[in-house]
């Protein structure tokens, strides 16, 4: 029986400014503190009575009977007939789930001791190639975390286009390099090609055993040791860990090479904070659960079809293109997880950047466009660089401002020069920036997205949309596949 969303459907819309006129202590009502972050979702439109009605349909799709499955190690992806498994990767799993997660833990641990060692002689540069999750978590984690102090240079390449590949090459000393595999199958077209023109490029240079300097990430062992990974340097993970999920398991290899395992550590620790808060408190005061409650809000009630997130800290500038993955390839689906047809709009298009640019490309569109586009704004209180005060200020001020701006608006009879106000936005606000705070951050967007799919009905774990472009791109390169005269004329255009 599909849920019932009458009550939200009918949810009163006042402005923005009349509900904080109305509630004096609307700020702490949709206010929460945890793992260093602050969540601020005041000046978006949820309301007791909004919170209410998103509490009931929770009820109603035994949302906390789903946590407590996916803690459990149960199959929720039934589609695909698996456990999903990634929270193991952070302790907070099953006893049997957690154990394993800690057995690979170490293992890569000590892959990571002996590399240290210079067991596979001196390396100074790591050349991870991967596409996905095998390549946007890592990178995300670099980035953020590894400016100051990366202890190897890392580059983490995942498109198939030659160039990126090329522009590495030109960096590093292949005789210094060790390549880093990252593909959950070991069968993805695009990572293998990869993999193997860094291999020719070892060869030429003169490194005598090329494989002797590869490690393999992935979730089946044997088809890397078949391709020639020597499987003391095969790094398993559980096939119950989807790839967007996977950047706590051995996928994030490169990082904690990079960062040192404390901070890797520092990381799994941050994100089982997230996880125990998720699991253990009230829905009204639940982080994941109130952020996805305000999706949906904005998706069910508003029809709006975007959600932006722009990242006030350079560190964070990934940020976005992760979440791009996370939420529109956990729940861009048209269907439930009965089978049934979706019969309302699922995950908003996820887009965003980082500020200040933003705000001179396009805040335009945001304060005065005719499109409704929830706004998160993500900050760090504590700055990332040693210049003048004033830079990080005026980055912070910026941040606040654009919220406040968006919020109350400034009307004029020039219509050119009128804001109408009433556009939502939250904040996220870290402490610091660190190991720590990022785990406890990504796990937030991950649980988000749990609920989001639970409230909706459906499954947020497989991804059978990726498959067709590929299956038919395939096809065509094994000369098998008919297309229609447009995508025939460009290939005969491009090859002859």
């Amino acid at each position: 029986m599909p849920a019932d969303w009458t009550a939200i459907e009918a949810l009163p819309a006042p402005r923005l400014e009349t509900l904080f006129a109305e509630d004096p202590n609307r700020l702490a009502t949709f206010s929460v503190d945890v793992a260093g972050l602050h969540f601020d979702w005041s000046k978006t439109h949820l309301t007791a009575q909004a919170v209410a009605a998103f509490e009931a349909l929770a009820k109603a799709q035994d949302l906390a009977g789903k946590r407590e499955a996916l803690f459990a190690g149960d199959v929720i992806n039934t589609t695909e007939g698996r456990a999903v498994t990634h929270v193991a990767e952070r302790g907070e799993g099953s006893v049997d789930d957690v154990a394993k997660a800690r057995v690979l833990h170490a293992r890569m641990r000590a892959l990571i001791d002996a590399i240290e060692g210079e067991a596979l002689g001196p390396i100074r540069h790591v050349l991870h190639v991967g596409i996905g999750g095998s390549a946007l978590g890592p990178d995300l984690l670099i980035d953020a975390l590894g400016r100051d102090d990366s202890r190897y240079d890392v580059a983490i390449v995942s498109n198939i286009d030659g160039a990126a590949l090329e522009e590495v090459f030109k960096k590093f000393d292949p005789t210094a390099t060790l390549l880093v595999i990252a593909s959950k199958t070991f069968t993805t077209k695009e990572t293998l090609t990869n993999a193997e023109s860094v291999l020719q490029w070892m060869g030429e240079a003169g490194v005598d055993d090329v494989y002797g300097r590869v490690v393999a990430l992935t979730a089946d062992p044997d088809k890397a040791v078949e391709w020639g990974v020597d499987e003391t340097r095969v790094l398993p993970f559980a096939d119950s860990v989807g790839g967007r999920y996977s950047l706590w398991s051995s996928i994030g290899f490169p990082a904690a090479l990079a960062l040192g395992w404390d901070n890797f550590q520092d990381m799994l620790d941050g994100a089982g904070e997230m996880d125990r808060h998720f699991r253990q408190t009230s829905l009204s005061q639940n982080a994941p659960a109130l952020a996805a409650f305000a999706d949906l809000y904005y998706t069910q009630v508003r029809h709006a079809e975007t959600r932006a997130t722009f990242a006030y800290d350079e560190r964070l500038r990934l940020l976005p293109s992760y979440l791009q993955q996370l939420e529109m390839e956990s729940n861009g689906k048209g269907v439930t997880i009965d089978g049934v047809k979706l019969d309302r709009p699922s995950a908003a298009i996820t887009w965003g950047g980082v500020g200040t640019d933003a705000q001179h490309a396009v805040f335009q569109l945001l304060h005065q466009g005719t499109h409704l586009v929830p706004v998160e704004f993500v900050a760090v209180i504590e700055p990332g660089d040693t210049l003048a005060e004033e830079h990080h200020r005026q980055l912070l001020l910026n941040a606040f401002a654009q919220g406040a701006a968006l919020m109350k608006g400034r009307p004029n009879d020039d219509l050119a020069r009128s804001y109408s106000g009433d556009r939502p936005s939250s904040t996220i606000l870290l402490e610091v920036l660190d190991a720590r705070t990022l785990g406890a951050l990504i796990a937030f967007y991950e649980q988000r997205v749990f609920v989001n799919g639970v409230l909706l009905g459906i499954n947020p774990f497989d991804q059978f949309g990726v498959e067709l472009g590929k299956e038919m791109a395939k096809a065509a390169d094994a000369g098998g596949q008919e297309f229609d005269v447009s995508t025939a004329d460009l290939i005969k255009r491009a090859f002859g």
